[in-house]
């Protein structure tokens, strides 16, 4: 049976009430905690920065999961393994120098991922999948909550697993953006590990009960 991995994307909290959010991720049936960090440059919209991160790490009581939507991710690298950062995702269309970034990555001990915006092909990654822990397909344009799912998704899956396979990889495969119930499921069966839920999950009544639903419906 496999063990998806469900990671609300704190990026939908409720900002006036963090702690309670962050508290709720720790009592549910989550494994990850999603933080998306924008810079209003690589992406059109500004979220949060280390300030908040260190908040939410004071609370957090599951593996961080660090999405960096930023140009020149290699000056922060060490930043925020300081600020708690378990995983760190950087882009592939911001990194000049990927294979120099991810191994930047590892070196301070955290595991290595790599974002696809929804116009970027898998096959760019073929001479570094080896070195990626962590490939994050945005189903979304990158930038903003509450997107629509963009149906291509579950094809650019099933190649990203193709060549993980290929390769002998041990990488494992992320979902960011307008995941729900309704498409879980076909997400996994695809090929994905972990599924990132921002809207689906803070905008329920009951947000428990969501998250162990998505985690029925994947790990069933």
């Amino acid at each position: 049976m496999r063990n998806t991995k469900i990671a609300p994307s704190i990026l939908a909290a409720d900002f006036a009430n963090l702690q309670r959010d962050i508290e709720m991720v720790n009592a549910s049936q989550a494994d990850w905690f999603h933080i998306d960090i924008m810079d209003g440059v690589f992406v059109p919209n500004i979220s949060f920065g280390m300030p908040v991160l260190d908040a939410i790490r004071k609370h957090a009581q599951k593996t961080i999961d660090v999405h960096l939507m930023i140009v020149d991710p290699d000056r922060y690298i060490k930043v925020f393994k300081d600020l708690g950062a378990n995983v760190l995702t950087v882009h592939y269309e911001a990194c000049t120098h990927l294979h120099r970034t991810l191994q930047a990555i590892k070196a301070e001990g955290m595991r290595a991922g790599v974002a696809l915006n929804p116009h970027t092909s898998v096959s760019l990654l073929e001479d570094v999948i080896q070195d990626i822990d962590l490939v994050c397909i945005m189903s979304v344009n990158p930038g903003f909550g509450g997107q629509s799912f963009i149906e291509n998704t579950y094809d650019k899956v099933k190649k990203l697993k193709q060549l993980i396979i290929e390769k002998g990889a041990s990488t494992i495969i992320e979902i960011d953006g307008g995941v729900t119930s309704g498409n879980a499921k076909q997400l996994v069966d695809a090929g994905a590990d972990v599924l990132v839920a921002g809207s689906f999950v803070f905008n329920a009544q009951d947000q428990l009960g969501t998250i162990a639903d998505l985690k029925k419906l994947t790990c069933s």
